[in-house]
């Protein structure tokens, strides 16, 4: 394990923003993980932090990383992947092009990790987690377990994970075989319309908001005359109104009330209440 003492949390979200961790681990294995629940009192666990908030008072306790040092893509079976919780989705979307596997190229530009994705059942152009995992590996009670897709209990942004708040360490999908060079257009198609809708260019946690039933967060905001609205550093995007960005200069403090603003401007002009896919970490 890597262990790094008052460590920047902005180094380590896709806002670029949040104070110091007391205590930063950075895990290599299932094993690992398991070892810093008995050690430690309270660890947070992330993934890249590409779906966080955190505080700029920092956090006061450990914060522990699935990521880097816990990667690992296999090919389990002649049509299952075995990813580490660690492993990028673009990774895994890649390797599957390369092994002639499709079904995973909806994935391709999610920029979070197997485990972050699971624990919320990320999608995105018409695709979801649940389409393609059948076990997910999970710390639960100080020992690694194993849920098959029905007992994940997906839903929109949801699964069992996050209502046990489990530790994921590993994930089994399986696809089906496919022309490499279809699903690598794809993929290529998917991605050039990611950067065509979306503004990659400035730090963010993609969405900001979840999708309300009947309605898309992003149009909700732009109907109520948000569009480029500003708190210091955060704005939110012209170019695509459901994403809060950090222009450049951006506290959590202004991301955090620029978000609570527009919730409260969208329920009183369109009657919606927006709820966030961003996880806030530390006090606000």
């Amino acid at each position: 394990m890597i262990i790094l003492n008052n460590e920047p949390m902005s180094k380590h979200t896709s806002f670029r923003t949040g104070g110091n961790a007391d205590t930063f681990i950075k895990v290599e294995s299932a094993e690992d993980i398991i070892n810093i629940i008995k050690e430690y009192d309270n660890p947070i666990f992330i993934g890249n932090g590409s779906n966080l908030l955190v505080s700029d008072d920092g956090i006061r306790g450990t914060v522990v990383q699935i990521y880097d040092e816990f990667n690992q893509i296999s090919l389990k079976e002649e049509n299952v992947i075995h990813a580490d919780a660690g492993a990028l989705l673009s990774k895994i979307a890649a390797f599957a092009r390369d092994n002639s596997l499709t079904g995973f190229e909806f994935a391709s530009g999610i920029p979070g990790t197997a485990g972050g994705a699971v624990f919320m059942n990320a999608g995105a152009y018409g695709g979801e987690m649940k389409d393609v995992v059948v076990n997910v590996y999970a710390i639960e009670n100080g020992k690694e377990v194993v849920y098959n897709c029905e007992e994940m209990q997906f839903d929109y942004r949801s699964s069992i994970a996050m209502k046990k708040n489990l530790i994921i360490s590993g994930v089994d999908y399986k696809l089906t075989k496919g022309n490499k060079d279809k699903i690598n257009e794809i993929m290529i198609d998917l991605n050039s319309r990611r950067r065509e809708k979306q503004p990659l260019e400035y730090p963010s946690a993609g969405s900001t908001f979840k999708r309300p039933e009947g309605y898309f967060a992003g149009k909700l905001i732009m109907d109520s005359g948000l569009s480029g609205y500003t708190v210091g550093g955060a704005m939110v995007s012209t170019k695509h109104c459901g994403f809060v960005i950090n222009t450049g200069k951006a506290t959590s403090t202004d991301i955090y009330n620029l978000i609570k603003d527009v919730q409260r401007i969208v329920l009183d002009k369109m009657g919606v209440k927006l709820e966030t896919e961003v996880r806030l970490i530390g006090e606000f």
